[in-house]
């Protein structure tokens, strides 16, 4: 494969790391961002920067797209307006993404596209894999859709793998930044029962997949982008706790985070006990299989 590749997303809390892996190992970038270029080469290296995925109409065409761009799902109330904003930084701009691809005067080799484990929706205790059937909720329909859009560039002979990404630890940001500080300061405890599954995954094995995914000739379809090593929410606490060395005795009762965040409350209170069946049955190694060694390499950093 030649080494040029187009990336939405790219400042993200993957997406800088990514960036930077790649352009280590001779890949040529563009990212698309709305960011001012000498900010997105700040955070990504050295890329050329788009600012609008029309003006890549008519291209002669990238090798390989990553497609990770997405409003944060959890950065704010699920009003209908928010779910609307989710679906179209998701489903809108694939859309638009397949639209332009279609348009250039060579296909790309390869499309690696976001999802989530969302997309099987609440399945409590029971083990999920690629092949489980999800539940109809917001989550599902949303990760559905997005999917969806990838498509028709399947039907036009593009390799698609799909990442259906679980939650991620890594230092200086995502979802484990917002709970360092009341765990620092001996706040932290269980969410609800803290028997729901939490199907974490380290940023560096995420990274990683993405460019398994992309390099691996193979690889097509979804992968569940999850530790072989899913914890319950209670685990998750108590690992975090020991790991900062504090006690976790403060639980958050799901009535109390019912009140304040109304519907968005399920993606704490409920999970997936998923697994990566087809990543490690396909050949790939995680660096970081356990949680109490993602937390510590997290926390140190």
């Amino acid at each position: 494969m030649d080494k040029r590749v187009l990336i939405t997303g790219g400042t993200g809390f993957i997406g800088k790391v990514l960036c930077r892996d790649l352009i280590s190992k001779g890949y040529s970038l563009t990212v698309l961002s709305r960011q001012r270029p000498d900010t997105v080469r700040a955070l990504c290296g050295r890329v050329e920067v788009c600012s609008d995925l029309k003006s890549l109409e008519g291209h002669p065409g990238f090798e390989a797209v990553i497609n990770l761009a997405g409003e944060g799902i959890a950065d704010k109330r699920w009003t209908d307006a928010r779910k609307q904003a989710l679906r179209n930084s998701r489903i809108g701009l694939t859309n638009t993404l397949v639209t332009v691809i279609k348009t250039w005067e060579k296909l790309p080799d390869v499309l690696v596209s976001g999802s989530a484990v969302g997309f099987y929706g609440n399945q409590g205790a029971h083990l999920v894999t690629e092949d489980t059937q999800p539940n109809p909720e917001f989550t599902h329909v949303l990760c559905r859709d997005w999917e969806q859009e990838t498509r028709t560039l399947m039907q036009s002979g593009v390799r698609v793998c799909l990442s259906r990404t679980g939650i991620v630890v890594g230092s200086a940001g995502g979802f484990l930044q917002r709970m360092i500080l009341p765990f620092r300061l001996g706040l932290g405890g269980r969410l609800g029962s803290g028997q729901q599954f939490m199907p974490w995954v380290h940023r560096d094995d995420v990274v990683a997949g993405l460019i398994w995914m992309l390099e691996n000739e193979r690889a097509q379809g979804a992968y569940n982008m999850v530790s072989p090593n899913p914890v319950t929410n209670r685990e998750f606490t108590q690992t975090l706790g020991k790991v900062l060395h504090r006690p976790t005795l403060f639980p958050a009762p799901a009535p109390v985070l019912k009140l304040a965040l109304g519907e968005m409350a399920g993606l704490l209170l409920t999970g997936q006990k998923a697994v990566p069946m087809r990543l490690q049955n396909e050949g790939f190694e995680f660096k970081y299989p356990e949680l109490a060694t993602a937390l510590t390499e997290s926390v140190a950093r």
